[in-house]
C-alpha cells in the first residue's frame, strides 16, 4: 500500500472516572518526526506509544496528543466520609470553645473538602495497557486515511507518467526526420561558408554536430525511469524518497532534451515534460 503522510484520526474511550482521547496528525518530512503532547498525568505512557508508532510508521512530522478528562460523578455515586465529617465537627467544637468568634465551615466548603467522598483519585499507572489498546485502533484508522490519500496520489502520478509516455510517443518518431533536414541544412551551409574546404572536413562538422543534437539516448533513460516509476508504486511501501530520486533523473534527461534540440517541437516536449514531472515531484514530496 503506497501511504501519504498525510493523516488524521481521534478515538476516545470512556472508563470509570473520565473519558481518554488520543489524536494523532501528521505533515509531510524527511524523517519520522514525534512531537507529544500529553497531560502530566500520563506522561509515563510517552514511551509506550512512541514505541508503538515507530513500528507502524516510516515518515512524517507525526503529532500526538493524549489527554484524560476527568467525568463528574452521579448524585448516587456521592458518599459523604462519615468519619471525615465527625472529626471536622469535632474539630470545628474545639476551635469554637477556644475561639467563639470563630466562623463555623459552610455546606460548601465540608462539600469541597479533600477526600470528602472518598476516594476519588485516577491510578494513571495502570491505565498503560488501555492507552495502549486505544492507541492501536487510533493508529489503524489514521494508517487507513494515509492509505487512502496515497491512493489517490498514486493514481495522479501515474496519469502524469501516461502523458509522459504520450509526448514522447508524439515525438520520437519525428525527431531522425527532422535531424536529417537539420543536417542537409547545416551541410549547405558550410558549404556555402567553407567554399574550398574538403568534403571530408564538412562531413566530420556534421557528423559532430549529428552526435551533438541525437537525443535516442535521452529519450530510452526517460522511458526506463517511467518503468521505474510504475514498478515501485506497484510495489507499494515506503516509497517516497525512492520516487523523489527518479523525479530527479526525469528531469535531468528533459533538459538534456531541451539542450539537444534540433527543432521546435522537441523544446516545446522538453517543456510539457518538466512541467508534468515538476506536478508529480510536489505530490511524491507528501508520499510515506
Amino acid at each position: 500500500m503506497i501511504c501519504s503522510m498525510t493523516g488524521y484520526a481521534v478515538k476516545t474511550r470512556d472508563i470509570e472516572r473520565g473519558t481518554l482521547q488520543l489524536e494523532l496528525k501528521s505533515v509531510n518530512s524527511r524523517y519520522l518526526d514525534f512531537h507529544f503532547r500529553v497531560s502530566e498525568e500520563l506522561r509515563a505512557l510517552e514511551m509506550p506509544l512512541r514505541e508503538l508508532l515507530t513500528q507502524r510508521l516510516s515518515r512524517g512530522k507525526i503529532e500526538c496528543r493524549l489527554s484524560f478528562n476527568a467525568g463528574t460523578a452521579r448524585a448516587e455515586q456521592l458518599q459523604l466520609n462519615g468519619e471525615l465529617l465527625a472529626a471536622l465537627n469535632a474539630l470545628g467544637e474545639q476551635v469554637r470553645a477556644q475561639m467563639p468568634s470563630a466562623t463555623p465551615l459552610s455546606v460548601n466548603e465540608v462539600l469541597r473538602w479533600p477526600g470528602m467522598f472518598g476516594e476519588q483519585s485516577v491510578d494513571f499507572s495502570a491505565l498503560g495497557p488501555t492507552v495502549l489498546a486505544l492507541a492501536r485502533e487510533v493508529i489503524d484508522e489514521f494508517t487507513a486515511t494515509r492509505g487512502r490519500e496515497g491512493q489517490k496520489l498514486a493514481e495522479m502520478i501515474i496519469d502524469r507518467v501516461n502523458g509522459i509516455r504520450d509526448i514522447v510517443r508524439r515525438v520520437a518518431p519525428r525527431i531522425p526526420e527532422a535531424q536529417a533536414l537539420f543536417t542537409d541544412k547545416l551541410r549547405q551551409r558550410l558549404v556555402d561558408a567553407l567554399g574550398n574546404a574538403s568534403d571530408d572536413r564538412i562531413l566530420q562538422e556534421v557528423a559532430v554536430f549529428a552526435t551533438r543534437i541525437d537525443v535516442a539516448e535521452e529519450l530510452t533513460r526517460l522511458n526506463a525511469h517511467l518503468d521505474e516509476v510504475e514498478r515501485v508504486l506497484k510495489q507499494g511501501g515506503a516509497c517516497g524518497k525512492r520516487l523523489d530520486f527518479l523525479m530527479q533523473e526525469l528531469n535531468r534527461e528533459a533538459n538534456t532534451l531541451g539542450s539537444k534540440s534540433a527543432i521546435t517541437e522537441v523544446s516545446q516536449a522538453s517543456m510539457d515534460l518538466k512541467l508534468l514531472i515538476e506536478q508529480m515531484r510536489e505530490q511524491i514530496q507528501n508520499l510515506e
